[in-house]
């Protein structure tokens, strides 16, 4: 690579992506390996998180990265869709779900902690399979911080 290409976020998850599947390892046990939260690992890894430099080293030692994927890690990303949403199926069902019951949500989170939101920021997500009789679920649990709405003036 020129140095005056840079490695854009996105490109070093694809890379990523594939040096762990040739070498046959689940996003869970890379999550496992460099000691971090498997939804953490994969949504860093693929261009959504910084990654500390520690934890780029481990990665790059894992899957035998060169320095121009491991500097894409370690930079601050642009947290915005890359694609239309409409075009992917589990992403849509999940903006779904919110239009059907964001508003039964916020209510029940105000109800219970007043007025405020829940953190997308102080947060953490897990992804979990249980069993049912009419065939196996997807359990995805987010525990966010609540941050209640306040008013503070400046003191200009």
């Amino acid at each position: 690579m020129s140095s005056s290409a840079v490695l854009g976020k996105q490109e070093a998850g694809l890379i990523i992506d594939e040096a762990r599947r040739e070498r046959g390892l689940t996003w869970d046990r890379l999550a496992e390996i460099i000691e971090q939260p498997p939804v953490w690992t994969v949504a860093a890894l693929l261009g959504m998180h910084p990654v500390p430099e520690p934890v780029a080293g481990l990665v790059r030692a894992e899957l035998g990265l060169d320095d121009d994927v491991v500097k894409a890690l370690t930079r601050q990303p642009v947290r915005a869709a890359t694609t239309d949403i409409s075009t992917d199926p589990t992403i849509y069902r999940f903006h779904e779900l919110i239009g059907v019951y964001g508003p039964a949500l916020k209510a029940l989170i105000h109800e219970e902690f007043g007025d405020g939101i829940m953190s997308a920021i102080n947060c953490s997500i897990s992804v979990d399979r249980g069993t049912h009789p009419d065939g196996d679920r997807v359990k995805v649990t987010i525990d966010g911080k609540f941050l209640p709405y306040a008013w503070n003036a400046s003191e200009d």
